[in-house]
């Protein structure tokens, strides 16, 4: 049996199918079916079923799975050592993470992670959407949800706080929120899915409710959402760390506090797919971004300072 072949196997189980996989190794999907179909030959037994949304292997097709990925593990592993023989540690790491708290707490960890390893080449996307790590081909994502996916890897970083909150001027002027269902008559901006109806869970004690909330403003952008709130356009709901900054200057005020508030979820994890090699570059980022993650969490990432009402 070709161990090129398995490794072939592994690349399009995870691929989910023939034209993806052919797109990340540079193939033509003709060569990648070609190859499969002489694994099949070979062994005379199918290794991958279509299911309506991707090819599934079969009980030997995933046996075979785990073979080519230690193969595959093994030779990476190999081409690092020898690649590195002699130098400093480099490599590349594909990272997905929050618009908001991507720009307005990471990106500085993550210019300090390239002060201290230079030759690290780092590829970082900022977006919201909770997708899949194989089909957007990135060695590490961080997410805000409920629970982290199945198939996933998962490391939790920190808990996840929303917080109702206005301009100080605007708050004088209109009354901020002082039950849960005040939120439905006011001006709200906060981020959304497009699609999707938007929920507010919310956690006291003991009890949880929810209300459906119907923004004025919307975007997955959080700088921009925190700016149209600090121009005075409504109330905002967005994490805590958004408004850190402000509340340590006094600029704006808080409301319903008592209340633990959540919309895509509670906590922060990082997230990486199972038996796929972790070069020792993606191993060092995930070890730096934890810490960094848990020592912020520790520290608070609202300053217990300023003014709420």
């Amino acid at each position: 049996m070709d161990a090129q072949a398995l490794v072939l196997l592994a690349d399009i189980v995870e691929a989910g199918n023939l034209s993806r996989a052919a797109r990340r190794l540079k193939m033509s999907r003709a060569n990648i079916s070609y190859h499969l179909a002489q694994l099949e030959k070979t062994l005379g037994q199918q290794l991958l079923r279509r299911t309506t949304r991707r090819l599934e292997p079969t009980e030997l097709g995933f046996r075979l799975y785990q073979h080519g990925c230690v193969i595959r593990d093994e030779l990476m592993a190999a081409r690092e050592s020898a690649s590195s023989l002699g130098k400093g540690l480099h490599g590349q790491v594909r990272m997905s993470m929050p618009t908001g708290f991507g720009n307005l707490v990471m990106s500085d960890w993550l210019i300090e992670f390239k002060r201290r390893y230079p030759d690290i080449s780092l590829n970082v996307l900022f977006e919201n959407r909770v997708d899949d790590l194989v089909r957007d081909e990135v060695d590490i994502a961080i997410r805000v949800m409920s629970e982290p996916p199945e198939q996933t890897v998962a490391i939790e970083l920190a808990d996840v706080r929303y917080v109702v909150w206005a301009e100080a001027a605007y708050a004088q002027r209109h009354p901020l929120p002082s039950r849960l269902e005040d939120l439905s008559r006011v001006p709200i901006i906060t981020s959304a899915v497009v699609g999707r109806q938007l929920r507010l869970a919310a956690y006291r004690g003991d009890s949880r409710e929810e209300i459906i909330l119907h923004p004025t403003l919307a975007s997955e952008n959080f700088q921009f959402l925190r700016e149209a709130v600090l121009g005075g356009l409504g109330v905002g709901l967005m994490p805590d760390y958004v408004i850190a900054e402000e509340l340590v200057k006094g600029r704006v005020v808080t409301s319903l506090d008592d209340w633990r508030l959540s919309v895509f979820g509670t906590k922060m994890f990082l997230l990486r797919m199972p038996g796929r090699y972790q070069t020792l570059a993606a191993r060092t980022l995930i070890d730096f971004v934890v810490d960094k993650a848990r020592a912020w969490s520790r520290a608070g990432a609202v300053p217990s300072q300023g003014n709420r009402t």
